[in-house]
């Protein structure tokens, strides 16, 4: 069927064109209004993304590492600080052409065969972000050759930085610890691009490590203008980082590195306390490493040294280091009988030898003291006085004391490595071992050996108390310190005593006259110790118990030495814990470091004279004798280039497995003295002692 054609009307027309444009109009401005939406949000929303990556296209920026913060002493001078250094380092992940960059920097930087091989095996070795090092501490024109050639140099970043410096050197190592290149585990745990800038370096131990967060700072921002090509058109204002803060310590540093030096070629350590307020004036582990060249990167071969000596120098001894404290307890179990009710004046007949069951103990001198009290007792260092004492009383009645005055005892320090060593009883004995405590451990924990253990710092602290008569707190942080330390819970007539029997050890007849000081009318109170670390048996005592000197250095007794000055007025204490010293070199012997140290903190003119008559006959100073080791060690090993490779790993001085094989060591050797009743077979204190 046709239909009939539409017919389109004049009025039909002007709707549809109307419907249509108005279609058209509101497609539009829909459109309009995408876009205007659209550069809004470019415009106002993403104003600063854009921005910040139109400043990346325009302008290079490069992080400037923060200058850390200073660690000072108690009178401000500095014991880590920092020094300007030009340095120039390589980023892998930019390095092209590795060979002939190389050969252009070791012209302009005038390297030698074996810089140029560490940085070939550093290179080889590090993670595509991490920095490598090709030299630092340069000299300007060296700097600026570098400087002026980069375009040619793919990779290469000149910096200006900060380094860390100390300037006592080994003197500080376990007490600041040093700084380092942070190690790829760090990056990947933060993100941090502070962490890969060239130059930063974090805290690697000790202070440095446990004080990193008041010591960085802020990283600043260097900015320049820049083509497509990176080629340089201006320099832009920098943003300057925000240094970090100083911390003060209560430490001295002229003392520090005068102990450090008086304790000359002994593996020991030692500790001051002022008996005022706690604060610790010096805290010395010898020997150690020089914290400047760990800051730098030390190679394989120098951590390989370090870790071969038998002196343990990676070791920080006053709070890793545990030790049977030897006769150094005597006057603190003097306080616990005295507490118990024992009379002073209460005598003891000193034969010897004394028989427990099937068993014969032994005091260190064979014929024996003579009838004794407690003052006689604690002056003549006489183990069968406090053999009989303590077998009557128990150990029972010791033990608390001991935890009082500080062995044991765990102290709020900035240092991760304390170990707190053993205050032994019958409770604890069964707890450990599931056995009863015997008689033989009252004997062997009397005279300080046994079960019984302490670090130098302990011992320090225990001659601060008794000194002060006060529960003092050690503080090394001059913003930390525990004032106004409460009374111990001891009898003021009882603790007179003690100091009184400590004063006859030095000026009384003991066994530490060497120990007398030679200032005019002041005198130091003290109590010397010798700890065992093998068995004395019965057919070596029968024939005569060979001599420390005659003995590997390994089998040789401890020294120790805790002591306080001026005897009647005590204003500063000290431990000093030497290993294996065997009282075998007189100047080198507790007695005389004890009493130079203590010179020192009264009439330091007169204990600087003491160290400059003694120091040369030892090899020289602390770097000169570190020197000469390092050289020797090289020139017995003949090392191949690889040794020379920069130490990256995150194993640290404290961590280091060499510590933690002298640990195991004394532990398994104290554990094997424990078992064999090392009372029964005699103390060797006083066998050669200097009088």
């Amino acid at each position: 069927m046709r239909r009939n054609p539409k017919i389109v009307t004049e009025a039909m027309q002007s709707y549809s064109f109307s419907r249509r444009a108005w279609l058209l109009g509101a497609a539009q401005a829909g459109v309009g209004v995408m876009l205007a939406g659209r550069m809004a949000w470019l415009s106002v929303a993403q104003n600063e993304h854009y921005s910040i990556l139109s400043e990346k296209n325009r302008v290079d920026s490069t992080l400037i590492p923060p200058r850390r913060g200073w660690i000072v002493d108690r009178n401000g001078v500095p014991i880590a600080n920092n020094r300007t250094d030009f340095r120039v380092d390589i980023i892998p992940d930019r390095l092209r052409d590795e060979d002939r960059v190389l050969v252009l920097l070791q012209q302009l930087l005038r390297l030698t065969p074996e810089d140029m091989a560490r940085v070939r095996i550093d290179l080889d070795r590090a993670a595509g972000f991490q920095p490598v090092q090709v030299a630092e501490r340069l000299d300007w024109d060296r700097f600026a050759a570098v400087s002026v050639r980069l375009p040619e140099l793919p990779g290469v970043q000149p910096s200006r930085a900060f380094a860390r410096h100390y300037p006592a050197g080994a003197a500080v190592a376990h007490l600041t610890g040093y700084v380092g290149v942070p190690n790829a585990e760090q990056f990947k745990a933060t993100r941090d691009g502070l962490l890969v800038t060239p130059g930063f370096k974090l805290g690697k131990d000790g202070l440095e490590k446990a004080l990193e967060s008041r010591l960085r700072g802020k990283p600043g921002a260097k900015r320049v203008e820049v083509t497509a090509r990176g080629k340089l058109v201006a320099e832009l204002a920098t943003k300057p980082d925000v240094p970090g803060k100083t911390a003060k310590l209560t430490i001295d540093a002229g003392l520090q590195e005068y102990a450090a030096r008086r304790l000359g070629t002994n593996s020991g350590s030692a500790v001051v306390i002022d008996c005022r307020t706690g604060e610790m004036l010096c805290m010395v582990s010898v020997p150690a490493y020089d914290p400047n060249s760990f800051s730098d990167g030390i190679s394989h071969l120098e951590w390989q040294m370090l870790s071969e000596d038998d002196h343990v120098p990676l070791m920080n001894k006053v709070t890793q280091g545990l030790y049977p404290p030897g006769s150094t307890v005597k006057p603190m179990n003097a306080l616990a009988l005295l507490d118990a009710g024992v009379a002073a004046d209460q005598r003891i007949n000193c034969t010897g030898a004394m028989r427990v069951g099937t068993g014969v103990f032994h005091c260190h001198k064979r014929g024996g003291h003579g009838p004794l009290d407690m003052k006689g007792a604690v002056a003549q260092s006489c183990d069968i006085y406090f053999y009989e004492m303590v077998r009557r009383l128990g150990y029972d009645r010791i033990a608390p004391v001991a935890r009082t005055v500080g062995l044991g005892e765990k102290f709020e320090l900035p240092f991760t490595t304390q170990r707190f060593g053993t205050v032994p009883d019958s409770a604890w004995k069964l707890r450990k071992y599931k056995d009863e405590w015997r008689v033989a451990d009252s004997l062997n924990a009397s005279i300080g050996q046994g079960y019984v253990l302490a670090n130098p710092l302990q011992l320090a602290v225990m001659a601060a108390r008794l000194a002060s008569g006060r529960a003092l707190q050690p503080s090394i942080l001059a913003d930390r310190v525990h004032r106004d330390a409460p009374a111990l819970p001891y009898q003021s007539e009882h603790l007179q005593l003690v100091r009184e029997a400590m004063w006859g050890v030095v000026n009384g007849g003991g066994t530490g006259g060497a120990a007398r000081l030679l200032i005019p009318g002041v005198q130091i109170a003290a109590k010397t110790g010798t700890a065992q670390v093998r068995r004395i048996t019965m057919a070596e005592r029968r024939s005569g118990v060979l001599k420390n000197g005659q003995l590997p250095f390994k089998l040789r007794d401890h020294a120790l030495f805790v002591c306080f000055a001026p005897a009647d007025n005590p204003r500063y204490a000290a431990g000093v814990v030497l290993e294996h010293n065997g009282h075998t070199v007189r100047n080198l012997d507790t007695p005389l470091i004890g009493r130079d140290i203590m010179t020192y903190l009264l009439d330091r003119e007169r204990a600087l004279a003491s160290l400059a008559e003694v120091e040369p006959t030892w090899g020289g100073d602390i770097a000169t004798r570190m020197a000469a080791t390092e050289a020797a060690y090289r020139a017995a090993r003949n090392p191949p280039p690889a040794a020379a490779a920069t130490k990256t790993d995150a194993v640290v001085p404290s961590d280091a497995p060499a510590v933690e094989r002298a640990t195991d060591l004394a532990n398994q050797t104290q554990a094997a003295l424990a078992t064999n009743t090392v009372a029964e077979e005699g103390s060797t204190e006083g066998t050669e002692r200097d009088e």
